[in-house]
């Protein structure tokens, strides 16, 4: 089981919102000792919507979609999540009742008549496919939902984010810091990648499970003397024996190479 994400909207795409979602789920799911599989961003069209879902459906994995929930016309995400399952929308009776109370708590001291259009129209936000759980929101009681391991939230990431926090904490508990995992990196100066790439695919086939990465960078003199020149990011990660034997291999090979080994804090090549 992988995890996933799903990040919807034209905004996005058109630049004129920028996301900030991807690094905090990659941020969040790090902190419990989870990755990030794959993210996909799509705009806002049904077709593309459904075909996504379906897929995300039928991959097994833990996805997170954000966006598209309203109750909007260009809001399609939960119209296309029940296309996507072939099963109808209806309305969540615990939804419907967080909603009702939402349009209590917005009117203050003021009467409030339940049957008015607009109030009834705000009840489309609780319309999920048939069979889903809700996904509380603690902003503003408008709650997101999950359908099997897909897991729908807003797309503001002050909802959001508490929200998959939930998700991943309630459902997922069992899975923080189940695999050990660790990841180490040098900055390597004075080889190519090409003379390097023998030495990665080498370890990859004696150390089961462990991946090498290679991150090149033509320097940025504004980060000084040591990124200023060009370098590779080079390093493993895995299951921390079996990575840190690996490390040791790769440090080696890249000595007896010829190369320049810099050390570096985690994070800092980023």
């Amino acid at each position: 089981m992988g995890f996933g994400m799903i990040i919807i909207g034209d905004e996005i795409l058109s630049g004129r919102r920028t996301d900030k979602h991807l690094p905090k789920v990659i941020e969040l799911l790090s902190a419990r000792g989870l990755s990030l599989e794959w993210a996909e961003y799509i705009g806002d069209d049904r077709e593309r919507i459904t075909a996504t879902l379906k897929r995300a459906f039928a991959s097994g994995d833990v996805v997170f979609s954000t966006g598209g929930i309203g109750a909007t016309p260009d809001d399609h995400t939960r119209q296309c999540a029940a296309a996507a399952l072939g099963v109808p929308l209806e309305l969540h009776p615990e939804a419907a009742e967080l909603i009702r109370a939402r349009i209590r708590e917005t009117a203050g001291d003021k009467p409030v008549d339940l049957d008015l259009p607009e109030n009834l129209h705000r009840l489309n936000m609780g319309t999920f496919p048939k069979g889903a759980s809700i996904i509380p929101n603690s902003y503003n009681r408008i709650p997101g939902f999950s359908v099997g391991n897909i897991h729908f939230v807003p797309g503001f990431p002050v909802m959001a984010w508490p929200m998959i926090e939930w998700v991943l904490d309630t459902k997922y508990a069992d899975l923080h810091h189940a695999t050990p995992y660790v990841e180490r990196s040098v900055l390597v100066f004075g080889l190519p990648e090409s003379r390097i790439a023998p030495l990665m695919e080498s370890i990859e086939h004696d150390f089961a499970g462990v991946r090498v990465f290679s991150l090149p960078s033509v320097g940025d003199a504004a980060r000084g003397e040591v990124f200023g020149r060009a370098h590779i990011d080079l390093g493993v990660k895995g299951e921390p024996e079996a990575a840190n034997a690996a490390f040791s291999r790769l440090r080696e090979g890249v000595a007896a190479l010829g190369g320049e080994i810099v050390e570096i804090e985690p994070g800092a090549a980023a």
